[in-house]
């Protein structure tokens, strides 16, 4: 699977961006999926996954009601959707892809990884 990121950008804090992850090379709804971030100087961090339907979501306690996941598993796209974004959201988003949820979430020898996209939330 090749993933690929896009739609980071430069916003004010307090508001919003949509992330994007296209895949290809193989059967996208055989995987979960999330998004991963990484900070200056910090470690990557679990940010958000979805299970294999797009029925379940997984989030960071840090992100709770502000960031939403989802996924179009015919478009073979998944989303993460950033509202009341803050200037601590600042980073690099990775996104991600495995045959299990949990490997995802807890970043467990994780199958796929996409290059980043940067983030840049001003205060």
């Amino acid at each position: 699977v090749q993933l690929q990121a896009s739609g980071g950008g430069l916003v004010q804090a307090g508001g919003s961006l949509t992330l994007s992850c296209a895949a290809s090379g193989r059967t996208f709804n055989d995987y979960a999926l999330g998004w991963h971030r990484q900070a200056p100087g910090n470690e990557r961090e679990f940010v958000a996954a979805i299970d294999l339907s797009g029925s379940v979501p997984y989030y960071a306690e840090s992100v709770k009601g502000r960031f939403t996941i989802s996924r179009d598993n015919a478009k073979n796209t998944m989303y993460l959707r950033m509202n009341n974004l803050k200037p601590e959201d600042t980073a690099v988003y990775y996104c991600a892809a495995d045959p299990y949820v949990v490997a995802v979430i807890q970043n467990i020898g994780v199958k796929y990884w996409g290059p980043g996209t940067q983030v840049t939330v001003s205060s």
